[in-house]
């Protein structure tokens, strides 16, 4: 039902999100409100999936499976941080944006890109006439995006669970699967977003490759703007002068779920090449003040 000039929905749903997104930007502005801003981020993506799904009314196998996937993780995502917001009240992030207008949009428009742009393969799918049969990179994507919701959703619930606890008061995360990674919920995002994209694979032809900037654009914000960095530079400055969070933060993983034991003992090239082990996540703590913990993998 797509028109010859948008048969992609592409131009619709930069519509609807910029619309969807300007919304929660006036709520938000107007009434200095911003616990809705992750519900808005996520609930797009389910927006989007169903949208052009049934707009296009195909209803192939493939564009159902990848909706469901959406509709999944955007509802459980969404869910989880409303929940969290309305437990632990404002959002740090919006401590300086809140009495300036120009940051507060430019955040907003932010967020209406990454919506946007992370659901381009399902967009792409959705609006597509092919329909090729099932192949293996379809179930190796189905794979990759179960693996990596079920990280994301154990490692979100687990760290709430951590955080509610008047006994971690100070402390860092440091139990279940995040005793393997420092951002395991990104990680699995990443994953799944990667296993959507793997999935749409069958459906792509020419210029329709370039969905791929979606997942791309995610890693990139993960590891390098909003994501882990952010949230390393917290840390380091909340905990960078104790003995026991270095050795934490050398002998576990930045990213991808690797044993501590395993990874301390991995020489610092190895990481930073393919463990995204960046010296912009230790900015906070000279590398001569860790150096000397390597004797001490085992104890965490």
């Amino acid at each position: 039902m797509g028109t010859v000039l948008d048969s992609h929905f592409l131009a619709l749903t930069a519509i609807v999100t910029v619309g969807y997104q300007l919304l929660f930007f006036i709520l938000t502005a107007l009434l200095k409100f911003d616990k809705v801003t992750d519900f808005a981020g996520s609930t797009n993506f389910v927006i989007i999936a169903i949208l052009t799904l049934v707009l296009k009314g195909t209803w192939h196998f493939r564009q159902i499976i990848l909706t469901l996937f959406v509709v999944i993780w955007g509802l459980r995502l969404a869910g989880f941080l409303l929940m969290r917001i309305l437990q632990w009240g404002e959002d740090r992030r919006f401590d300086e944006m809140r009495s300036n207008l120009g940051k507060l949009a430019i955040f907003w428009t932010f967020q209406a890109v990454w919506v946007w742009t992370v659901s381009l393969p399902v967009t792409v799918v959705n609006a597509s006439d092919r329909n090729p049969s099932v192949q293996a990179v379809d179930i190796i994507g189905w794979i990759l995006w179960s693996i990596g919701v079920i990280i994301e959703a154990i490692a979100d619930q687990q760290k709430l669970v951590f955080k509610n606890s008047p006994n971690n008061r100070g402390k860092w995360c440091n139990v279940g699967v995040w005793k393997f990674s420092r951002h395991p919920n990104y990680f699995g995002e990443i994953l799944l977003w990667w296993g959507i994209f793997a999935a749409s694979a069958p459906v792509l032809k020419g210029a329709e490759w370039l969905v791929i900037v979606g997942p791309i654009f995610l890693t990139m914000l993960l590891l390098f703007v909003s994501g882990i960095p952010l949230l390393e530079e917290s840390a380091d400055k909340k905990f960078g002068n104790m003995a026991e969070y270095k050795i934490y933060k050398r002998t576990t993983s930045p990213l991808i779920l690797l044993p501590p034991v395993v990874y301390g003992k991995l020489p610092a090239w190895f990481k930073a090449t393919f463990l995204f082990e960046l010296p912009l996540y230790s900015r906070n703590i000279p590398q001569d003040e860790t150096s000397n913990l390597h004797s001490n993998l085992c104890t965490v």
